[in-house]
């Protein structure tokens, strides 16, 4: 056996041996990069927590050339979780179709400096999430975009939170059939803070 084969073969004969000695590492035991977390946003959604009026003005059609809206109130409770970094809403609403429920989710991400917000459907509970909007609050409005679908057809989905006040918010969403191209408004809400 040559000297360089010798020597690359002894090599290796030490670092297994080395490595045998070593406690096995599942990929969550890997120690990731340190980043530093952008904290900016995670107070965005303070302003929400506790319990809230609203008044919804609704588009009975989306994205179908309608000007026929639906009034209702409704009820919204709002509780912060994991020290801030998520929150969720209670939602009921007395359409005029009857009692609507849902939940909204929340949470920050400090890696991306984003909110994702999903809805929890309460006529459908346990059907597929729909795609979470994503965004961040800049100069007190917060917009969040999603991809979805409606009709079978790709839509682009805005939520946006405005005119916020200790006592009062303003919230809309909007849907795109052109790819962000125009916006039609659909769901206005105003909200008063009871407690």
């Amino acid at each position: 056996m040559s000297l360089l084969r010798y020597a690359v073969s002894a090599s290796l004969v030490v670092v297994a041996a080395i490595a045998a000695g070593l406690p096995a590492r599942a990929s969550q035991d890997v120690l990731k990069p340190q980043q530093t977390p952008n904290l900016s946003g995670v107070h965005d959604f303070d302003f929400f927590v506790g319990s809230w009026r609203t008044h919804s003005r609704r588009l009975k059609y989306r994205l179908a050339g309608s000007h026929d809206w639906e009034e209702f109130d409704g009820t919204i409770r709002s509780f912060s979780l994991m020290g801030g970094l998520a929150n969720v809403d209670d939602t009921e609403f007395d359409t005029p179709e009857g009692i609507y429920r849902g939940v909204a989710p929340r949470a920050y991400d400090p890696q991306t400096g984003l909110w994702a917000i999903w809805w929890i459907d309460g006529r459908n509970p346990h059907g597929a999430l729909d795609p979470p909007v994503k965004g961040r609050f800049v100069h007190g409005i917060g917009t969040f975009y999603a991809s979805d679908t409606l009709r079978g057809k790709p839509i682009k989905v805005r939520f946006t939170w405005s005119q916020i006040t200790p006592t009062t918010a303003h919230w809309e969403q909007a849907y795109s059939g052109d790819g962000g191209r125009t916006w039609e408004t659909n769901w206005i809400q105003d909200v008063r803070r009871v407690k």
